[in-house]
Formats: C-alpha cells, structure tokens, sequence
C-alpha cells in the first residue's frame, strides 16, 4: 500500500522533532494506527484480574516490544502503543499514561507508580503556533531500575538514569543523572534561558520549509541556524 506524500512527510517531521500536525487530510495511516492502539488498550482494561495469559497476548500485540515477566494494572492509555518498548520485570501501577506519539524506551525492572504520565509530545509556546493543534515530539528514556512516584510527569525528550528515583508529583523537563533522587515540582528542570526573539513573518513552518526544531523540555524552537524562537523560557 503506498503511504501518502503528506503523511511520509509528517512522519518524517515526527522523527526529526519538527513541529507537525497529525489530524490534516491525507494522514489517515496515523489516524489508523491511533485508532488501533486504543481499541487494543481498551480491550486490556477490560481484562480480569486472573487472566495473565490474555493480558500479555494484548501487550504483545499493541506494543513495539515486550520483555518478560512485565506487570501493568489497569487502566493503561496509550497515544498509538507501537512505539512503546518495555524491557523485563517493568511494573506499572493503575493509570499509567504513556503519550507516545514517537517512541519510548524503558529499561528492565522499572517501576511506575500510580497515575503517571510519560509524555514525548508538546506544543509551542506561542499561541500563534498552536492555534490548528500543531505539536512537537522526543523520544523519552527510562533506564534500568528507575523507579517513578506516583503522579509523576515525564516531559519530552527526557532521559531518567539507570536507578534513580522520582519522587510522588514531580514534573521532569530535562535529564536526571543516574543515581539520582529527584521530587518536586521543579524536580529537574533545563534552566537555560532564551533570548526573546520576535516571530517571522515567514509562512506557519509546520506548512513547508524552514521547519523548527525543538527544544525537548522547554517548548521553544529554533531554525537549524540556532535562532531561537517562541518567546522567553521562564524556568
């Protein structure tokens, strides 16, 4: 089946963290694949609580890859699913929610406590430039033995180090070394600041060339030649 020009070209967008739209014509490929992942999460938090066997043969088919001897209580809520990779002895507790619009990794014996969020999606800064949904995305990676408290949120493109912890209710936009215990609102965050730079008069860069580029974390963007747009980080 030949995929459609404007859909290479968002998936293209996509991998390369260049702001996109995903619900425009000509893209019903990714709709299928959305559509796809939430009927199979559905059909696992529909599952019994004995029924192991059932609920792996679902995971198996609605993620990237799965380890052995991984736990998720339901409910579970997915973006799309097949870009999720779970390694071994993964753990997650009620209402994890990973929004994996490009893929996320996570390492072997994590655990997830209730309620947490993994997000590889935002939006820009500027209303202008969100104003028909337009997003950005960054893959996010959990390492081996991290385990994340409840209520925690994973922000995109992050990196959580091989075991470390992350405290109940944190919010986490930049990387957390390994070995690490972070909590906190701020619990990691990218302090760089950016200098305020007025928005071209170019046409929207999610419509053709001269894409931006994200900043994962922050939610500003920059041409490939570095300037940075969006408006100031107030970190």
């Amino acid at each position: 089946m030949t995929t459609d020009p404007r859909e290479r070209e968002v998936r293209r967008r996509m991998a390369a963290r260049e702001l996109y739209a995903d619900g425009a014509p000509g893209l019903e490929g990714l709709a299928e694949e959305r559509l796809r992942g939430k009927e199979l999460a559905d059909a696992y938090n529909r599952t019994g609580a004995r029924d192991g066997e059932g609920r792996r043969a679902l995971l198996k088919e609605l993620l990237a890859s799965l380890g052995t001897g991984v736990w998720i209580e339901p409910p579970l809520h997915v973006a799309y699913g097949n870009r999720v990779h779970l390694g071994d002895d993964v753990y997650a507790n009620f209402g994890l929610t990973l929004v994996d619009d490009v893929e996320v990794f996570v390492g072997n014996r994590v655990m997830f406590a209730p309620h947490v969020t993994v997000s590889t999606t935002g939006h820009p800064v500027h209303p202008e430039l969100r104003r028909d949904g337009t997003q950005f995305s960054a893959p996010v990676r959990i390492e081996d033995d991290v385990w994340i408290g409840a209520g925690a949120l994973i922000m995109p493109g992050v990196t959580v180090g091989r075991g470390s912890v992350v405290g109940a209710g944190s919010v986490v936009t930049a990387h957390v070394p390994p070995m690490t215990v972070v909590a906190g609102p701020g619990a990691a965050r990218d302090h760089r600041r950016r200098p305020r730079v007025d928005l071209p008069s170019a046409p929207h860069p999610a419509a053709g060339a001269g894409a931006w580029v994200s900043d994962p974390g922050l939610g500003n963007f920059r041409r490939p030649s570095g300037t940075w747009h969006g408006g100031t980080a107030v970190r």
